[in-house]
């Protein structure tokens, strides 16, 4: 990341004024700055344009543009934001388990050792993601300020990331595993091409949209929005022409240089034509 953009980054994130030195304050300040400014999204699949991880693309797209992106893209920009900066951090790849059947390696967090210790960073799992960094230590509970997370070993994966659902029963929901192999940027390419292109992904067959608040997180899923607060939910279906699209604009800072319908059919509305 050259320094314009660098400077440009932290100024569309609010971090201009702030002193940003390699440590574990100014890690929480980058994550949470980002995380709540650059929504996760997909809409350039549901637009046919495909997703690049070139470094490059990933700046124009999220830094000089209203726009967002999903792992490769978010978690790619944070890695260099976060190499900028002076973090030893580095790309991990990460097996999905929410289906309950775990997935290829299609999931891109960021690893950082810092004074002995490895956080896991993450800003670009959806809904569920982690919504700050969390230090990779096993069978212990890590709270964020709405979250409840753990890591387990695993006897196949690695360690399995969890989050705690219902604590009156103790349930637990399998996030992502991880098991910390190297990971090349031909790695990287394959993820983000099965993620973006194959009809087996689910971004291929659904459009999505989440963007956390400081008391909770504003979700869509296709035509359903829900913006949560606290422990209040409000849900809306939004309508199928253009105030789709400023619906995206108003709720996820989305602005897209296209016409609702350049957006791609969904599966239920390719059976009704």
């Amino acid at each position: 990341m050259q320094t314009n953009d660098f400077d440009a980054y932290k100024a569309k994130l609010g971090l201009s004024d702030d002193k940003l030195t390699a440590d574990l304050a100014t890690l929480h300040r980058i994550h949470q700055a980002q995380h709540r400014r650059l929504p996760f999204e997909n809409s350039d699949i549901a637009l046919g344009k495909g997703i690049s991880t070139d470094p490059s693309a990933i700046v124009e797209k999220l830094i000089y543009n209203e726009r967002g992106g999903y792992c490769f893209e978010l978690n790619g920009l944070l890695l260099m934001a976060l190499q900028n900066v002076g973090f030893d951090a580095k790309p991990l790849l990460a097996r999905v388990h929410l289906s309950g059947t775990p997935s290829a390696r299609t999931h891109q967090v960021v690893a950082v050792n810092l004074e002995g210790q490895v956080w896991i960073v993450d800003a670009g799992f959806g809904s569920n993601t982690p919504r700050s960094p969390i230090p990779f230590t096993t069978n212990a509970q890590i709270t964020t300020d709405t979250q409840t997370l753990r890591f387990v070993r695993h006897p196949e994966f690695g360690h399995l990331l969890q989050l705690l659902t219902d604590p009156a029963d103790e349930q637990w929901l399998d996030l992502y595993s991880l098991d910390f192999s190297p990971v090349q940027e031909a790695d990287i390419v394959c993820g983000n091409f099965f993620t973006s292109a194959s009809p087996a992904s689910h971004f291929t067959t659904s459009r999505v949209a989440a963007l956390p608040t400081s008391s909770g997180i504003i979700t869509l899923a296709n035509y359903t929005l829900k913006i949560r607060h606290d422990d209040e939910v409000k849900v809306l279906t939004l309508d199928d022409n253009q105030s789709y699209l400023d619906a995206l604009k108003r709720h996820f800072n989305i602005e897209l240089n296209a016409s609702y319908t350049d957006l791609a059919l969904l599966p239920d509305e390719q059976c009704n034509t």
